[in-house]
């Protein structure tokens, strides 16, 4: 028998063990501690949709239906269609034609390959795919390696950033076959759901929309359908305001409106500069709401935000200025220029959560030197201290203030050194390319409606390993000190900058603002595809739309009677393999060998409890301990 006294002790310690227990999770919702005590599991789409190599969809759409929104593609008006997602059948679902300038662009081809936006409760209350309510197609246009958004995503990841889940998708329409396309999950209320327990965050989509009127998108994700004019800028304008300022050498000019393109995209408020307390002044950000349910006090924590960011204090209290680093490391590596480092000022979201602004990461096809970059030298030797095209540093406050603070800096070169270590010293890049090419290839070669050719394809993948030994070795000089990292230092001593003559960017895909933007034949009926021309601008090193592409062939069709009603539960999508190659196949590229799993995207474990859940679980932990210690108490 246990010892009244001794009894009492053993109770009193178990009861400050579990009181400290539950403090820890109390005070630390978003910790380690409650990392380490709390499970974490995935949505079931991550690996029902995302789990797979290769995301196998099938719309079955009216044939009129279809038709009639591909001819108003502009227009970005959802038509009802049941879709059949890796096996599985979801009925009567929206999907509509997506995009910006890139929409105007396919408009203006003779290609009907648009990106597309499945919404899977447009016409259904409530249904989700999996608990995906949104899915993403891109159409990869003017990316020759079919892997651009795929690498810079997969960095992103690497770099512990908030990211979409994200894959290839093999689509067909009514079975027959439509293209090879990227695949990603949208940012809306799945994605909050998953990376913060709850949908009570705000997200914005940044686009410069040139004055579109009126707060609010009908959906989520919605983006304005404005063609923005800014993006025919020539080279000559995109980089002829380029500013090093470096403040902390020459001063802290004063912010205005400085480069074609800058005036407006500071006016309405996707360059981040504070300006007043209006909403209305910031319509780059608010117009672009995700959801209707955004109101004015939202918008004013936004505000609140950005004045205290353009003031350089408190910025930790409004910002999460970690992961920002460490995006700003990844957004700087890739040369994306359609972005908020140059006179554009958009192509990013900023998701508002509890008052703390994350930027998270969108629209990656004309990265790696492929907008605005002038040459390839700009784009390997791109500095890292003023990553910024076409405006001054301050111009760009969410750069030019954190870089600012020493400690800032420091710790977002350190970020940069890790994923130099981490994915492309030794040969990493490379080997990452020819990992996804093990997967994709047959898919990319067989692709019934690809923008470039195969051999164009293995072409730029050899173009794109270059580009990336080159970068890091820029990389790794800029950060010791043997290349310079700002534009001025590389302006005034180019001969230590890395060389950059074996690259020419033209191969790995097409740029905004010029060539022709005939992407080739119409499709008219499903399947059938008109000829097309083919020409190329390989006279200078800056990359235009090609003029052209023949069609790849035929992809894999469906068996002879496949029928129009799917059952629930399918076959997961066909791996490639040597079955679906056709003969007189195009050289591969040298191959590593690779794991299926090896490919799939890291899928992150995500919180299921919020601040609440856990308190509620960890009260009733204390409560259970309370009891077993009473029952305890009671027997001896």
């Amino acid at each position: 028998m246990i010892e009244n006294k001794k009894l009492n002790i053993i109770t009193a310690a178990a009861m400050a063990v579990i009181i400290l227990l539950t403090v820890l999770l109390l005070v630390f919702p978003d910790g380690e501690v409650k990392a380490a005590l709390t499970a974490s599991s995935e949505p079931l789409y991550a690996e029902k949709v995302f789990g797979t190599d290769v995301i196998t969809i099938d719309i079955i759409a009216d044939k009129n239906d279809w038709q009639e929104m591909l001819d108003n593609a502009m227009n970005e008006e959802y038509i009802s269609a049941d879709v059949v997602i890796n096996g599985t059948k979801f009925s009567n679902v929206g999907i509509r034609p997506k995009g910006n300038s890139s929409l105007q662009q396919v408009v203006s081809s003779d290609s009907d390959r648009y990106s597309f936006k499945i919404k899977f409760d447009e016409y259904v209350d409530g249904q989700t795919c999996f608990g995906l309510d949104m899915l993403v197609l891109n159409n990869m246009l003017g990316d020759a390696t079919c892997m651009k958004e795929y690498i810079t995503f997969d960095m992103m990841n690497e770099m512990g950033i908030d990211t979409p889940y994200y894959s290839y998708s093999s689509i067909t329409v009514n079975g027959e076959a439509w293209g090879f396309y990227f695949a990603l999950e949208a940012y809306n209320d799945s994605y909050e759901q998953r990376v913060s327990g709850d949908e009570s965050g705000k997200l914005y989509s940044v686009k410069n929309s040139m004055g579109k009127g009126g707060f609010g998108e009908k959906d989520k994700t919605d983006f304005p359908a404005e063609r923005n004019e800014n993006a025919a800028n020539t080279q000559e304008n995109a980089n002829s305001t380029t500013n090093e300022t470096s403040e902390r050498a020459f001063g802290k000019p004063e912010r205005g409106n400085s480069g074609m393109g800058g005036a407006g995209a500071s006016s309405s408020g996707g360059s981040l500069i504070y300006t007043d307390d209006n909403s209305s002044s910031y319509s780059a950000i608010f117009e672009n709401a995700i959801g209707s349910d955004s109101t004015e006090e939202d918008y004013q924590k936004v505000i609140t935000a950005l004045k205290a960011l353009n003031s350089g204090e408190n910025i930790e209290e409004y910002f999460d200025v970690d992961e920002i680093l460490r995006y700003l490391a990844v957004h700087t590596v890739s040369v994306n220029l359609d972005s908020y480092s140059s006179n554009m000022a958009q192509n990013y979201f900023i998701y508002e959560y509890n008052g703390v602004i994350k930027i998270l990461p969108w629209d990656y096809n004309y990265a790696w030197g492929a907008f605005q970059s002038g040459s390839a030298s700009n784009t390997v030797n791109f500095p890292i201290d003023t990553p910024v095209s076409g405006v001054e540093m301050s111009e760009r406050p969410l750069i030019s203030e954190l870089f600012e603070n020493e400690e800032y800096l420091e710790r977002y070169h350190t970020y940069l050194k890790e994923l130099m270590d981490s994915y492309f010293s030794g040969g990493k890049f490379a080997a990452k390319i020819d990992e996804i090419n093990s997967v994709i290839g047959s898919y990319v070669q067989n692709d019934a409606s690809a923008f470039y050719t195969y051999e164009e394809y293995i072409k730029a993948l050899s173009a794109f390993k270059n580009i990336g030994e080159l970068r890091m070795k820029s990389i790794y000089g800029q950060l010791d000190g043997t290349v310079p990292s700002t534009t001025a230092g590389q302006n005034s001593d180019p001969d230590k900058l890395v060389d950059s003559s074996s690259v020419n960017l033209s191969d790995l895909g097409t740029a905004m603002g010029g060539g022709e933007k005939n992407f080739g034949g119409n499709r008219g009926d499903f399947g059938n595809f008109g000829g097309r021309n083919n020409s190329s601008d390989s006279e200078n090193d800056i990359p235009v739309m090609n003029g052209g592409m023949p069609p790849q062939g035929n992809m894999p069709q469906p068996p002879d009677g496949m029928p129009s009603e799917m059952p629930d539960i399918g076959n997961m999508p066909i791996k490639p393999n040597e079955e679906n190659v056709p003969n007189g196949a195009a050289p591969e590229i040298p191959q590593n060998n690779f794991s299926e799993n090896d490919f799939k995207p890291d899928v992150k474990g995500t919180e299921t409890s919020s601040g609440i859940v856990v308190t509620a679980v960890s009260l009733g932990v204390l409560a259970a301990a309370i009891a077993c210690v009473l029952l305890v108490k009671r027997k001896f």
